[in-house]
């Protein structure tokens, strides 16, 4: 397994065009939603509310805006994808591997969710399947759990794309003049450069940062007061 993630991370390297944009999200919103919904939502799904599903569906909606991130190089062509397969980077004993939520613009919160346990439970116990492995669109890795603050995550070959969560730091912001502590965590967007220009990462860094500080927006897949006028 070694053998084989050195090589492709290697190949990576070597083969695209790297490069890595930084935000940074304030966390306030998804905090207070899951106090106040923690409960009743596991009582209902029989599932945790965890931060894996507002990250996964902010990116889902953000894929659909910039189809480019959620593409990849064949040969000559670049290959466009009318759905979203998102992989997730799960730490097991024999080391990372990346299985695939299918189909992650399609699924509720709760089945995001389900997904990204039954996902951890098979690669924590060594029983993920190659077809569990392949065939992702995009890529979530949360270098957070260890403790990292910063980094810029490698692409998950084919992908053009990945996005690198971190820990959650409480940190002096200044709102409208004034400095409070909020709980910040910094997000890295590493892309090919070959098929996602500076634009388009930054925009598509911006609206996954905006639906997870305004998470109301996921509902729409924009402000909600624009969906009602049709703006």
């Amino acid at each position: 397994m070694r053998k084989t993630i050195s090589r492709r991370l290697v190949t990576v390297k070597n083969e695209t065009a790297m490069l890595t944009t930084f935000n940074e999200v304030d966390m306030t919103r998804i905090h207070e939603i899951r106090a106040q919904y923690k409960k009743p939502f596991e009582e209902k799904n029989g599932i945790g509310l965890g931060f894996m599903s507002f990250f996964t569906k902010a990116c889902a909606l953000a894929l659909t805006k910039y189809p480019a991130i959620n593409a990849y190089i064949d040969d000559e062509n670049i290959i466009y994808h009318d759905f979203v397969d998102i992989s997730i980077a799960v730490s097991t004993p024999k080391g990372l591997v990346v299985p695939v939520i299918r189909n992650a613009e399609s699924l509720s919160f709760a089945g995001v969710e389900k997904e990204v346990k039954r996902l951890a439970l098979l690669g924590r116990d060594g029983l993920l399947s190659i077809q569990d492995m392949e065939g992702g669109t995009f890529t979530i890795t949360n270098g957070g759990v260890f403790g990292s603050l910063l980094s810029t995550p490698i692409i998950n070959q084919p992908q053009s794309a990945i996005l690198g969560m971190h820990k959650i730091q409480d940190r002096p912001m200044a709102i409208n003049g004034k400095v409070e502590i909020k709980p910040m965590m910094y997000l890295a967007l590493s892309y090919d450069h070959r098929i996602v220009d500076g634009k388009e990462s930054v925009g598509f860094l911006v609206m996954v940062k905006d639906f997870l500080e305004n998470p109301e927006k996921m509902l729409y897949g924009t402000d909600p007061v624009k969906a009602l006028l049709e703006l």
